[in-house]
């Protein structure tokens, strides 16, 4: 007696299920609605609180400045005078405007400004300089630089800068969470996976490359800009709140975006748009683009166009290895999935 066998139930694999229900097209429209709502509304509470926080960000902001140095040249002796613990201000004196160094041989020189009695007579005075061995030198070594309006309007055109520039970086986290609620129940359980830990690593990137422009890039770039600008003979002693903020906000956000790299291409290598020969072939590309972007986003200056490419082609490099690493354990699983078949 034969007995019939039921054939098993097509089992679907966990990674190829759909994520969500299946919408209609004016479904699909309102959740798109909701999900731009909820951005806007983060984005306008995250500028609003930047806002009424303007002079704290400014200072964060204006902080590069201060940790740039000044370079001096080597024939210079540099006189910081100082009256008390008020800096008077910074002189550099030339070897051909004395036949010596009268304070030393250092290059910065603090200078205390005090009065010295002429003979004997202690009714009159002269102003003499003492070297100050316990005073710091690094207000002569601060880039000579003033942040400062030029209109009646221009304190609010900043303040409406800082707290657009911060408030984005502010809600960005909440503005990725919403558009995730919205992609994410279009995609396959494996395409969620390697996009919740893009989302992750992307966002340790983000941060890597803002904390690598604001502390290391950022001071130099600055300070090249000045040493550009007296080259050219331009005067580079005050600033325009405004193009400073400008400038600092666009060179961090362009560094933050760049560090993404990495992260896009391994999720497009994970989802199969992307593999390891595809991104070998485009090397010499992304060295045109990683100085391209150096050159756009940084002084005209070639140290902070070599100091931005540099980390760029690294990251993609260290991508196309990951894209190797990943397609060799692929098929090293395969082949033994074979010979186990076999």
């Amino acid at each position: 007696m034969a007995i019939e066998t039921e054939e098993p139930p097509t089992v679907v694999e966990e990674e190829e299920q759909e994520g969500g229900p299946v919408k209609s097209f004016l479904e699909h429209l309102e959740d798109l609605r909701w999900t731009l709502i909820k951005s806007g509304a983060a984005a306008a509470l995250a500028m609003l609180i930047c806002l009424l926080g303007g002079n704290y960000v400014v200072r964060l902001v204006e902080r590069p400045l201060h940790n740039a140095k000044v370079k001096y040249p080597k024939d210079v002796q540099v006189w910081m005078l100082l009256l008390g613990t008020n800096h008077l201000g910074t002189f550099q004196i030339h070897t051909n405007q004395l036949p010596g160094f009268p304070f030393g041989t250092n290059q910065i020189v603090p200078l205390q400004v005090e009065p010295v009695p002429i003979g004997t007579n202690t009714d009159r005075f002269m102003l003499g300089f003492k070297v100050d061995t316990n005073a710091a030198v690094t207000a002569a070594q601060r880039l000579p630089i003033q942040v400062i309006n030029l209109s009646p309007a221009g304190s609010f055109v900043v303040a409406t800068k800082v707290a657009f520039y911060g408030g984005l970086v502010l809600a960005s986290p909440f503005i990725f969470y919403f558009v995730a609620q919205f992609v994410f129940p279009a995609l396959r359980w494996k395409e969620k996976k390697y996009v919740y830990r893009g989302l992750l690593f992307g966002g340790g990137l983000f941060a890597a490359g803002i904390c690598f422009c604001y502390f290391a890039l950022m001071p130099v770039a600055l300070a090249a800009s000045v040493q550009y600008s007296e080259w050219l003979g331009f005067s580079a002693t005050q600033w325009r709140a405004e193009d400073y903020i400008n400038f600092v906000c666009k060179f961090m956000l362009g560094m933050g975006l760049g560090f993404e790299l990495p992260v896009v291409l391994l999720v497009l290598v994970q989802i199969g748009v992307l593999n390891y020969r595809m991104l070998a072939k485009a090397r010499r590309y992304v060295v045109v683009i990683s100085f391209v972007l150096g050159a756009v986003l940084t002084t005209p200056e070639v140290i902070t166009q070599v100091l931005m490419a540099i980390p760029l082609y690294i990251l993609y490099e260290i991508t196309v290895w990951i894209a190797w690493y990943w397609e060799r354990k692929e098929r090293k699983r395969q082949s033994e999935a074979g010979s186990f078949s076999n």
